[in-house]
């Protein structure tokens, strides 16, 4: 299997959120914060991931609480895994464009 590919960036954020079990309505809680407001999950697209990235098998949903609505998601160790690697990536794409621009603030200050 070939696992050199880049994630969205809302696959990204949903990914790190589920760093740590969480609910719908937490992840796109923690996704708005954690990107300053500007990535903002509708529903329909966070519960269009979850579905994705669960038959995937990158993540798991937990057992629900007897009575309970929410569902509860977790990375799985492939989810992990995934994770990392984009991480990686990431960082290489920041050393790059480092290397090549220069270590500059935004703005050319």
């Amino acid at each position: 299997m070939d696992n050199n590919y880049a994630l969205t960036e809302s696959t990204y954020y949903i990914m790190l959120a589920l760093y740590n079990p969480a609910h719908g309505y937490g992840i796109m809680q923690q996704v708005e914060e954690m990107s300053g407001g500007r990535v903002r999950l509708a529903p329909g697209t966070l519960y269009g991931a979850l579905t994705a990235l669960t038959g995937k098998g990158w993540i798991v949903q937990l057992p629900m609480d007897e009575g309970s609505r929410k569902k509860e998601y977790k990375l799985t160790d492939k989810g992990r895994e995934i994770l990392m690697k984009e991480i990686e990536r990431l960082r290489e794409l920041v050393t790059n464009g480092d290397m090549i621009v220069g270590n500059t603030d935004i703005g050319g200050k």
